[in-house]
Parts: C-alpha cells; sequence; structure tokens
C-alpha cells in the first residue's frame, strides 16, 4: 500500500484525515515537523498532506527540508482561505497542489488519488529513462505506441538490404531521423550519411549539387565540384522533400538510379556508384503523380517500400516519454533542474493538437523549461499558442475555473474574447452584446490583443 504522512499541529485534523485515508493507505501523523521530517529520513513516503502554518513553523521551510530529503514525496498543501496566495507560492516551490480548510473528503479523495496516480506515472518514467536506449529508443528515435514500433520493425528489415524507401509524413514527424536510423543501425554504417534538402537549394543549382561538375564546364567552375552522390558512394543518400524537385532534374535523377552511375557535368566518364538511397517528402507523391508533378516511373523507382510517420496527435501514447527526453535534454543545454511537468500543465500538453509535431514540442518544452522558477513545468509557463488552443477542449472533474488558473487577467480576457469572436462567426455587434461592451470598446479591445 502507499504510505502518507500528515503534519498538523491540530490533533484533530490529524485524526479525522487518517481516518478518512486509513482503508486505503498506510497513514502516519504528527503534530511536530521535526518528527515528520526524521520519519522520511528512515522510510519512503508516496505523499505528506502539510499544513502551512504548524504553531510557529513555516510550512514552506518543511516542504523544503522534505524535497531535500526525498525529492520525489508528493506534498499537498493545506491552508486556511486567508492564505491561499501563499499556498500557490507554495505549488511554485515543488508542492503538487494545495487543499483549503475545512477540507471535504470527497475533494481530499480526489485529489490524493489524482497525485499518487501522477507520481505513480513520474516513477514509471524514471524507471524507463534507465530502459529508453534498450526499449524505447531505437537509433535516437523515441516511441513505445503500436505504430512506433512498427515504424521500428520496419528499419529492422530494411536496415541491411539495398531497397529504396519513401518516408512520409508531415513536417516536423522526425523522418530524417528513420532514414539516418536506416543508415546507422544497417551494413553501410560506417560509410557515409548524406542528406540534401532538395526544396532548399535553388533549381539551377541543384543539379551541379547532386551530380558535380568539371572544372571549366561552364562559367565561374574555376575548379571540380564533388557532387552528393558521388560524396555518399557506398554509403547512404538521403533526398529530402523529394515531392520539391524539379520535372527537369527528375528525369536525370531517374537515369542514375536505372544505371546506378553518374556523369558529372562536363566529365567524358561516369562513375559507378554503390549506394543506398532513400527519400522523404510530406507530400502525397501518388497525387502528385496524377496531376503530372511527379514522373511516375521515378516514383515506382523510389517507392519500393513506403514508411509513413504519423503525426504526433495521433501517438499520444509517446508523450510521457518525449517529455522525459527533452526535460533531460534541455536541463543539460539550458543549466536547469527541472524535475517534471505538474499535473495541469501536462493535461494542456496532453491534449494540445500539436500541428509542428516532434519539432514544436521540443520548442514547446524548451520555452517552457525557460519560463519556469521551480522544480515543475506550471501552466503559466507554457506558450499562450498551448493554453489557448488546449482550454476550449478541457472537462474538469472540479471547478472550470481551474482550466484558468495560471493565466493572467489579460490572456483571460483576450481568449474570452477570442472563443465569443468565433462563437458568433466574427459579427463584431453580436460579441459585443455578448461581452456586455460597447462595438468601441470591443474594437480597442482586439486592438490591443491583435485579435
Amino acid at each position: 500500500m502507499q504510505k502518507i504522512l500528515i503534519i498538523d499541529d491540530e490533533a484533530a485534523i490529524c485524526s479525522s484525515l487518517s481516518f478518512a485515508l486509513e482503508d486505503m493507505y498506510i497513514v502516519k501523523t504528527t503534530t511536530k515537523p521535526s518528527e515528520g521530517l526524521n520519519w522520511v529520513k528512515e522510510e519512503t513516503f508516496d505523499l505528506c498532506l502539510l499544513d502551512l502554518k504548524i504553531g510557529a513553523i513555516n510550512g514552506m521551510e518543511v516542504l523544503t527540508r522534505l524535497k531535500e530529503i526525498q525529492q520525489d514525496i508528493i506534498i499537498i498543501m493545506m491552508t486556511a482561505y486567508g492564505t491561499i496566495s501563499s499556498s500557490v507560492e507554495a505549488v511554485k516551490k515543488g508542492a503538487y497542489s494545495y487543499l483549503t480548510k475545512p477540507i471535504h473528503i470527497d475533494g481530499l479523495y480526489s485529489i490524493v488519488e489524482q497525485a499518487l496516480n501522477y507520481q505513480k506515472l513520474n516513477r514509471q518514467v524514471e524507471c524507463l529513462s534507465q530502459e529508453l536506449h534498450d526499449k524505447y529508443i531505437y537509433n535516437g528515435i523515441i516511441g513505445k505506441s503500436p505504430v512506433m514500433k512498427n515504424v521500428f520493425e520496419l528499419i529492422e528489415k530494411l536496415k541491411d538490404v539495398d531497397t529504396n524507401v519513401v518516408i512520409t509524413g508531415e513536417s516536423g514527424t522526425g523522418k530524417e531521423m528513420v532514414a539516418r536510423a536506416i543508415h546507422y543501425a544497417g551494413k553501410r554504417k560506417k560509410e557515409a550519411f548524406v542528406a540534401v534538402n532538395c526544396s532548399a537549394i535553388p533549381e539551377h543549382l541543384l543539379e551541379s549539387e547532386l551530380f558535380g561538375y568539371k572544372k571549366g564546364a561552364f562559367t565561374g567552375a574555376n575548379s571540380d565540384k564533388i557532387g552528393k552522390f558521388q560524396y555518399a558512394n557506398h554509403g547512404t543518400i538521403f533526398l529530402d522533400e523529394i515531392g520539391d524537385m524539379p520535372m527537369a532534374l527528375q528525369a536525370k535523377l531517374l537515369r542514375v538510379l536505372q544505371l546506378k552511375q553518374i556523369t558529372p557535368l562536363g566529365a567524358n566518364e561516369s562513375i559507378e556508384l554503390d549506394i543506398r538511397v532513400l527519400a522523404a517528402t510530406n507530400k502525397d507523391l501518388k497525387k502528385a503523380v496524377e496531376e503530372g508533378e511527379f514522373r511516375q516511373d521515378l516514383y515506382f523507382r523510389l517507392n519500393v517500400v513506403e514508411i509513413d510517420l504519423p503525426p504526433l496527435r495521433e501517438k499520444r501514447q509517446d508523450l510521457i516519454l518525449l517529455f522525459q527526453h527533452f526535460i533531460q535534454v534541455y536541463n543539460k543545454e539550458l543549466n536547469k533542474n527541472i524535475v517534471g511537468i505538474s499535473q495541469e500543465a501536462q493535461d494542456y500538453l496532453m491534449e494540445y493538437e500539436y500541428p509542428g509535431n516532434i519539432r514544436e514540442f521540443a520548442n514547446i518544452i524548451e520555452y517552457s523549461m525557460l519560463m519556469a522558477e521551480g522544480s515543475y513545468i506550471q501552466v503559466k509557463d507554457l506558450p499562450m499558442e498551448v493554453k489557448k488552443k488546449t482550454l476550449s477542449t478541457f472537462t474538469y472533474n472540479q471547478n472550470p475555473i481551474e482550466a484558468f488558473v495560471g493565466l493572467s487577467l489579460d490572456d483571460m480576457e483576450k481568449l474570452l474574447i477570442e472563443a465569443t469572436l468565433n462563437r458568433n462567426k466574427g459579427h463584431r455587434k453580436k460579441t459585443a452584446e455578448v461581452l456586455g461592451i460597447s462595438e468601441r470598446g470591443l474594437r480597442n479591445k482586439l486592438r490591443k490583443y491583435n485579435l
């Protein structure tokens, strides 16, 4: 059973809370903070219900000591209504949440269960972090969802053969990481991996970038240039955004793939190739073929096997692993010591759609860690875009006002105006009436918030 420690200077409160919880948990109570701290040194507790003011002792100091002794203990502050602001400050310093006195039993059960589930999840993630490289990271790709397991299995099958592969998926889903995994897990891992972004290089330069040229081949060719195909020979070339390759160059690429040789511009002799070709696109190549924007013969030559990477919103099982991974990454880069994400902030992140996928997710975690003042990322630390997009989707078991905790009044007003405008399909007069302000007042607020 999970163990709960209760520290409160009123013996009656200790007794009543113990009576309420002892059927479900192992409970120990004390009116003396020093005794409670000694117990935590000697045995592991999962959760502590801690009074904010214990006689002459400040509960904030006890909170700090508890966290120093056992970092992952969940602490729920208990406070009178007049000191709620202090409890909020305690949350910033590592407390999970707070309860106001008199404590309602239903609320107590709910928050204790929620907190212990949160702790269990965090402990699972900590255990997983020790096993990530063995179980949930495949050559740098993180995932335990069924779709990602399928991707790992495909990579295993493809790593030691030279079959051409097209990797598809939205921007930011990790297509290049999959290409690198295929290369570095396979027989060519000691040879070069060369990535070329076909959409980032101007059309008139892309051919020479891929295939090279000889000195004097054209005005300005003052020396030989080795193309990417020749540089990657015996290794792997990764053609990113292949769907943006110009049609004229597609024909030349097809010939290279068929003959397995290149002839640099201005050269008389061809260079034999022993090379693995991987390609990626965020476009629908079949549709591009139908619309005459991509050669059908090149499509079939490249697309022997297709690996389709799902967007992040379709594999939310992987989010917890990604939380842990990027917190570890940015703790080192930003010299921070973030240990986790508050339950409320985690709810926002779990609901967000991530149009930019893993790339956007990483940016959100980096931003939130920069903003965080305590050991945990709180709702207030999240980018405004995340809070704005997810608020309307929440259903809270407790008071709905909890959805707005962590937002400034301006943030709340902006969200309310925007949501009302959307409901009224942009009709300003109706929006002003619903909000109880004049149309002029609404215009001023729209200007203030750039809506």
